[in-house]
C-alpha cells in the first residue's frame, strides 16, 4: 500500500479529515478533529495508527512491521511499516481499527451525527 492508497483508504471514512497541524512533512488524518492516522511524506513506507494495548501487544509480537508508536505514546500507539510482508487487508485492518477506536471514544451526540442518525 503506497501512500496515495493509503490516503484514499482513509478519505473514504465518514468525516475524515485530512491536514498538516505539526509540520509540512506529516499528513494527520482526523475523524471528528481526533487523530488517527498519521504518515510522513519523505518516508511514505511506514504510518502511525492507534490501537487498544492488548491488540497493540499481539501485533508487536506477531509481526517485525509493527513496532511501538514512534514519538507516540507507545501503549496505544503503533508504527506500521508497509514495505514488509503485511498484506493490504492486514494494513486495512489496522486503519479501520484505529478509525473505530477514535470513534468510539467520541461523545454519543458526535457518534450518532457520523452514524446519520
Amino acid at each position: 500500500m503506497n501512500i496515495e492508497e493509503l490516503r484514499d483508504y482513509c478519505l473514504l471514512k465518514p468525516a475524515v479529515e485530512e491536514s498538516f497541524p505539526f509540520d509540512s512533512e506529516t499528513l494527520v488524518f482526523k475523524v471528528a478533529g481526533k487523530i488517527f492516522l498519521l504518515i510522513g511524506l519523505s518516508s511514505g513506507n511506514r504510518f502511525n495508527v492507534k490501537c487498544d494495548p492488548e491488540l497493540a501487544i499481539q501485533l508487536r509480537e506477531q509481526h517485525s512491521e509493527v513496532q511501538p508508536g514512534f514519538h507516540m505514546n507507545k501503549m496505544h500507539w503503533n508504527t506500521v511499516y508497509t514495505d514488509g510482508t503485511l498484506t493490504r487487508k492486514q494494513l486495512c485492518d489496522m486503519i479501520d481499527h484505529s478509525y473505530a477506536m477514535v470513534v468510539k471514544s467520541l461523545p454519543k451526540k458526535v457518534r450518532a451525527e457520523l452514524a446519520g442518525e
